[in-house]
C-alpha cells in the first residue's frame, strides 16, 4: 500500500505508542530498475498489519516475513532482493534490478 513517508512514520510511532511490536523497512540501495526509490518505508506490526511500500509482490511479502523475526527479538537485518535483466521479462518487468532494504525493530 502507498503512503506518504510521513504517514508512514507516524503510523509506526502510533502503533509502538499503542503498545504494538513493530518494524521499520527502508529501501537503503537501489541498482538499475528498482520500483520504489531510496529512503522508501514499510511499517509492520506484530500482526503483519502493514503501511506503505518498499518494491511490491513477493519481495513485499518477504519483508513482512522477516519483519515479524526482528520484532520477535531477532536483530536488524539488510535484506537484499534483485532480477537479472535476462529473467526480467519473464516476471513482467522491462528490465532487472536490484534492492537492498533495512529491516529494524522500534523501540
Amino acid at each position: 500500500m502507498f503512503a506518504r513517508e510521513d504517514d508512514v512514520l507516524e503510523a509506526a510511532a502510533r502503533w509502538r505508542r499503542e503498545g504494538r511490536g513493530v518494524a521499520l523497512a527502508t529501501v537503503v540501495e537501489t541498482w538499475g530498475s528498482a520500483p520504489r526509490p531510496v529512503g522508501s518505508h514499510l511499517a509492520i506490526d506484530e500482526e503483519g498489519a502493514f503501511l506503505g511500500s518498499v518494491s511490491g509482490g513477493c519481495v513485499e511479502g518477504a519483508v513482512v516475513a522477516e519483519a515479524a523475526e526482528v520484532i520477535a527479538g531477532g536483530g536488524p537485518r539488510l535484506l537484499e532482493f534483485g532480477v537479472a535483466d535476462e529473467t526480467a521479462w519473464q516476471v513482467g518487468l522491462s528490465c532487472g534490478g536490484r534492492i537492498a532494504v533495512f529491516v529494524e525493530k522500534v523501540a
